[in-house]
């Protein structure tokens, strides 16, 4: 009875240790450990990264909630459109990552630093071409997202800051992605913190005016967001020059290639390719639901919130399968990268079944922390609830489809995403919603549907296995 105490409390040690060397940061060679502490060490900074990301737009919506369901929908539309640029940002980093794991699996840090080099350059030429026409056409663009003339005249100004100011949006996610990909996970956990403490700290003093603060509205939540991501992008530039690990830009040595460029370039048009086509999808959505009202729309702008942040483990374990693809494919063991894979499935179906029966059992409390308007909280409880029950199927195909991306195979999910959100997901929601009578409620039932189907398909190309030969 003594030795198995000992044996249990040696085990806690571990797992203890492993926790804290995770978000600490250890450098190890993730294809040389065991899969599981590989997974385990990546996926607990990953996932905290996740929370860090989606708390932005918890924050504002808590706060911007006070100011009536108008404010709520024009937060909700622009985060909408912002999707667009998180696209880009995703995208970018997925292809940038595939090729720096790829590299850092080979052993070959000073290619891995240049390839990051140059996917900061690309992130930089991509946002400018966003930047302009987000400041000026700000309100045109509203208005083709069928928001009210209040949310138009009055709230346009979070929207063109929001859009003038993505190059903190998509520099962080390349930046982020690149530690990730050498296996500093826990870099970008302390990133997005600082960047998490500067928005809260901010947030109501400059919606609400307080202090010596200005009062701005909901034009204050789009300036306190910027300037806590801006002040992270400095910090990551800093680490990235200073050189903490595996990757380190030297100035003074690198040089643009037009030929890494364009393979980087390329790659990366497959990953921002399947990302807008299931972010425009998801704008369709918004589109069909604003005909339904402010209302409706506000409730599925928060039940959306509280969706992103339940499934943040989801999130974080694909990223952490993402680079152990990578990594195990550099070093030549595709055995390990199929192995990671599975372990990262079995994971997640217990940890999203556990948190679907949660947010099930206890939907209108959680709406509630944010509204207290009845046919508000009514459309935000039916899109939680509903959306709630395709949780597991989700979270499989999210990392059946993260681990083709970090194998560097982005064409194969550019067209899972064409047919499954483009051809099946948005006739399919405007059929339930107009024509059967389930308004708004129809669009949630044709989410949890497309995904299911997506991940089937993931499955069946998954286990093809061409995508273990895939050259990056």
């Amino acid at each position: 009875m003594i030795e198995k105490l000992n044996r249990i409390n040696l085990r806690k040690r571990d797992i203890f240790k492993s926790i804290v060397d995770s978000v600490k940061g250890s450098n190890v060679d993730y294809t040389k450990i065991s899969i599981k502490k590989a997974l385990f060490l990546l996926s607990i900074p990953m996932v905290l990264e996740m929370l860090m990301e989606s708390v932005f737009a918890i924050v504002d919506i808590y706060f911007v909630s006070r100011l009536g369901s108008e404010a709520i929908a024009a937060v909700g539309i622009t985060e909408s459109i912002i999707t667009l640029v998180y696209a880009v940002g995703i995208g970018l980093s997925l292809g940038t990552s595939a090729m720096v794991s790829r590299r850092i699996g080979e052993k070959n840090q000073e290619k891995a630093s240049g390839t990051a080099f140059h996917g900061i350059v690309a992130g930089v030429i991509f946002s400018s071409l966003i930047a302009i026409p987000g400041i000026f056409f700000a309100k045109d663009i509203l208005q083709l997202m069928g928001a009210s003339s209040v949310i138009v005249n009055e709230h346009s100004s979070f929207t063109s800051i929001m859009l003038g100011g993505n190059y903190v949006i998509l520099l962080l996610f390349v930046i982020n992605g690149i530690f990730r990909s050498a296996g500093n996970a826990a870099i970008a956990l302390r990133v997005l913190a600082l960047a998490n403490v500067i928005n809260i700290v901010l947030d109501p003093c400059l919606i609400f005016g307080i202090g010596p603060f200005p009062e701005l509205g909901v034009q204050g939540a789009a300036i306190a967001t910027n300037i806590g991501r801006g002040v992270a992008v400095v910090y990551q530039l800093y680490l990235l020059v200073k050189g903490s690990g595996a990757i380190k830009i030297d100035l003074s040595r690198v040089k643009l290639s037009v030929a890494l460029m364009g393979k980087l370039v390329r790659l990366s048009i497959g990953s921002i390719g399947q990302i807008l086509i299931m972010t425009t999808s998801w704008l369709a959505l918004v589109r069909v639901i604003s005909t339904f009202g402010s209302d409706a729309l506000s409730g599925y702008t928060i039940g959306i919130r509280v969706i992103i942040f339940a499934i943040l483990p989801c999130n974080g374990l694909s990223n952490a399968v993402a680079t152990l693809v990578g990594q195990n494919l550099g070093a030549s063991r595709p055995d390990r990268s199929e192995e990671s894979v599975w372990l990262a499935v079995r994971v997640n179906a217990v940890i999203l079944i556990l948190i679907s029966i949660i947010l099930i059992a206890f939907t209108e409390p959680l709406i509630r922390i944010f509204t207290d308007n009845i046919r508000v909280i009514k459309s935000g409880v039916d899109c939680l609830r509903i959306v709630s029950y395709g949780f597991v199927v989700f979270g499989f195909g999210s990392i059946l489809i993260n681990s083709l991306n970090g194998a560097g195979d982005t064409k194969t999910p550019t067209i899972i995403n064409i047919f499954c959100f483009w051809c099946l997901e948005i006739p399919l929601a405007c059929f339930l919603a107009f024509y059967t009578g389930m308004n708004e409620n129809g669009v949630f039932y044709s989410i949890i549907i497309s995904e299911a189907v997506m991940t089937l398909i993931a499955l069946y190309v998954f286990r093809l296995g061409k995508w273990k030969y895939k050259e990056v």
